[in-house]
């Protein structure tokens, strides 16, 4: 009988734990769990568990990427007790990292776990909304020059040094979208075409997506879709969800869509979307329904953390997302 070197031309490698960043095709055994194991290629995209968050929370922002995730501030119910906490993520478990200036929620945040940036919301400590803005190092943060539109549940994406903001609520709904140098806001001449608030985004500060929200008159939700060139706004293909307070990840071209709230007897959702640039597709649903959550990540591997459930209680679930041909572990079965 011919044997796997012979196959291979390599012995299959004799671990105590699986490896954290294995290729597909890599083959072990893992002599704690006493199991074959392999790395295939995932046929559809999917969401799996992570690590809980230390401390479970709604209206939060996220930044950086699955393996090396942030979530800022937010509040432990939908009206109270605003956090200033910071928490990230290493692709297993969440540890606290350094307190946030101004305590908020419905903010928004980009950029990176070590080199992040939180902006807008709204806090206790100042009546209505907030245009503060302050940077991460990966140790503390620091105030940096405020939003010249003080604004809540916004949008924003990019990166410390090339931050986009855009819509939220003033109120009433805004339009407006500034960009950041990584030490001031400058307002685009480049407007939303739907003003809202609730929405998502993703990308860059010279092609950004946002997506979804609500708009006037309350309650109404809206899927519209719109591409930023870092001079203009165009719509394009809305949601097949119309959702608010969902969150989003990845970039202009390749972006993820996930949880929110809904109309109707549901209240929150779970479902998934994926943008190509031109369109949305729904893809497989996360575990748990919810709101107010936070996301970060690529359209490949996306994570979500966080929100309310369900108007009552709130969840530090944390869900991983693996689009299709991401590698993925898997056991060998003989039954």
């Amino acid at each position: 009988m011919a044997e796997y070197k012979g196959i291979k031309g390599f012995k299959v490698q004799y671990l105590s734990a699986d490896p954290s960043n294995p290729i597909i095709g890599q083959t072990w055994y893992n002599s704690t769990s006493k199991d074959l194991k392999y790395t295939g290629a995932t046929a559809a995209g999917a969401w799996a568990t992570g690590g809980s968050m230390g401390t479970a929370r709604t209206e939060l922002a996220g930044a950086g990427t699955q393996t090396a995730g942030l979530a800022i501030s937010g509040t432990l119910t939908p009206t109270a007790n605003v956090q200033n906490a910071t928490e990230e993520y290493n692709g297993a478990t969440w540890t606290s990292g350094g307190t946030v200036v101004t305590a908020r929620r419905t903010l928004a945040a980009a950029g990176t776990q070590t080199a992040a940036i939180a902006f807008g919301g709204s806090s206790p400590s100042v009546p209505g909304p907030t245009g503060a803005t302050e940077g991460y190092d990966g140790n503390s943060w620091t105030s940096s020059n405020s939003l010249n539109t003080a604004r809540n549940t916004l949008g924003g994406c990019g990166t410390q040094t090339a931050g986009l903001a855009f819509a939220g609520s003033i109120p009433p709904n805004s339009t407006a979208t500034e960009e950041y140098d990584g030490t001031s806001w400058a307002t685009s001449p480049g407007s939303l075409n739907t003003a809202r608030n609730g929405l998502a985004g993703a990308g860059t500060q010279t092609a950004g997506l946002a997506f979804a929200g609500q708009v006037n008159p309350t309650p109404t939700v809206t899927g519209a879709t719109e591409e930023y060139n870092g001079a203009t706004w165009t719509s394009s293909n809305s949601l097949n969800t119309a959702r608010e307070k969902l969150a989003g990840a990845g970039i202009q071209t390749a972006a993820l869509a996930f949880g929110a709230q809904t109309p109707g007897p549901t209240f929150t959702s779970a479902a998934t979307e994926e943008y190509d640039g031109t369109s949305w597709t729904t893809v497989a649903s996360l575990s748990t329904a919810r709101r107010s959550l936070a996301g970060a990540g690529t359209q490949t591997a996306g994570l979500a953390f966080g929100g309310d459930p369900d108007g009552a209680s709130l969840t530090g679930a944390t869900e991983e997302w693996l689009g299709a041909g991401s590698p993925q572990t898997k056991t060998v079965t003989v039954s």
